[in-house]
């Protein structure tokens, strides 16, 4: 568990932007959807800075529910800077609910994965790049491969 939860951190360390702006998150919002739809993925995807939603599209066999589970997921990432999938772990791994570990109701606060903060260097977290509608690893898996694919093209 250790050395999973040091790669998440390395993914933050890694996954860091330039700028983000609109056109950055439509763009990455363009490229989750390209990705969901050739796998034909149920997914709920949001893309927000600060309070400001810059991006939200949802997939065939999602529902409400689905934009309940990012509104939480973003809560988590919000609330303590790392990816949902990262306090994931981390709860697992003292084997506590976030509602006993930080008395946050788990009705408000969804620690799985499929939430990664927008990070951008020398600034800090301005956002988060959420999806919603497969397991928590998968989430996580398809917004970290993303977001890597978009910054590999920025250089």
């Amino acid at each position: 568990m250790e050395n999973q939860l040091q790669q998440l951190l390395a993914e933050e360390a890694e996954l860091q932007f330039t700028s983000f702006n609109e056109d950055t998150a439509w763009e990455i919002g363009t490229l989750l959807m390209k990705h969901a739809i050739a796998d034909s993925l149920p997914v709920t995807i949001d893309i927000t800075r600060f309070e400001h939603q810059l991006f939200h599209a949802s997939r065939p066999g999602t529902s409400a529910d689905n934009d309940d589970w990012v509104r939480r997921k973003i809560r988590v990432v919000n609330r303590f800077g790392h990816s949902s999938f990262y306090m994931s772990r981390l709860l697992k791994s003292k084997g506590v609910s976030i509602e006993k570990a930080y008395l946050l109701p788990e009705h408000e606060y969804a620690p799985h994965g499929g939430c990664f903060p927008i990070l951008v260097k020398g600034t800090g977290m301005i956002g988060t790049i959420t999806v919603s509608g497969l397991p928590q690893e998968e989430d996580h898996a398809l917004v970290v491969k993303t977001i890597r694919e978009f910054l590999a093209k920025e250089k």
